[in-house]
């Protein structure tokens, strides 16, 4: 597998199906050290994890009951660079979005034991974009994926659909027909246009599903998180210039 590019067959398979899978960007240790620091930030935030993402105007969705989050995690240790600027996953957002992109937010996910279930829905202001893809999504796997621990549902096409999940569906909690479940080994990376039709599954598992999320917008949306509001001079110090672009803060 070619780590820095992503082939004239995956970039097809994106556009067809509105997913890809990335394969495992990251090895056994570095899921270790990334899940070690997730839990750090998590006890030590507390009660505020998270919460500069669910203080944003341009959060789509209420804070959740079912599951941990954290947010801001540009400014909360080096380890989490990788998430935004891997070669693979921004020749992936590139070929969904364009040249013009940039860092919407990167968070964390957590579907906590026996919760976690979402909607399908999309993440483009609840509605179809008319003029364009405008978001897209990576989603970080730091837990196995598997049938009964929560793991996220799309449903393949529906980036194309002209009419939203809860136009289509009675409940879009319930399943869908033609949906397929993310399932792959800890350290694995999906990428999936963020105007397809997608969701959490309940966790049925007694362990929490760990998860990153780097999602990009276009520059023409506004970021999730306002990077420029929230990037501290430590983390602008270590930066690249091309890291710098893509939070959108030069």
């Amino acid at each position: 597998m070619n780590t820095t590019v992503i082939s004239p067959e995956e970039k097809q398979a994106l556009e067809r199906d509105g997913y890809l899978a990335l394969g495992q960007l990251l090895s056994a240790e570095e899921v270790q050290a990334v899940n070690h620091r997730i839990a750090d930030l998590i006890s030590n935030e507390g009660d505020n994890a998270g919460s500069e993402l669910f203080d944003s105007k341009y959060m789509r969705h209420p804070k959740e009951t079912g599951a941990d989050r954290l947010a801001d995690l540009v400014n909360k240790g080096e380890i989490f660079d990788i998430f935004y600027t891997h070669p693979r996953v921004l020749a992936g957002i590139n070929a969904v979005l364009g040249g013009d992109f940039k860092l919407s937010s990167l968070n964390y996910r957590a579907a906590r034991p026996g919760q976690g279930l979402q909607k399908l829905h999309v993440d483009y202001k609840n509605a179809v974009a008319n003029s364009g893809y405008k978001v897209c999504n990576t989603i970080w796997l730091l837990d196995d994926f598997t049938e009964n621990n929560g793991a996220t549902r799309i449903v393949p096409g529906t980036h194309k659909s002209t009419v939203l999940p809860a136009e289509a569906m009675d409940d879009p909690e319930k399943p869908h027909p033609d949906e397929i479940l993310i399932q792959a080994p800890a350290g694995s990376v999906f990428i999936f246009n963020s105007h397809v039709w997608h969701g959490g599954t309940t966790n049925k598992t007694d362990k929490f599903r760990r998860s990153i999320h780097s999602y990009f917008c276009t520059t023409d949306q506004p970021q999730q998180l306002d990077q420029k509001k929230y990037i501290t001079d430590m983390t602008k110090a270590r930066l690249t210039r091309r890291a710098l672009e893509i939070l959108d803060v030069l």
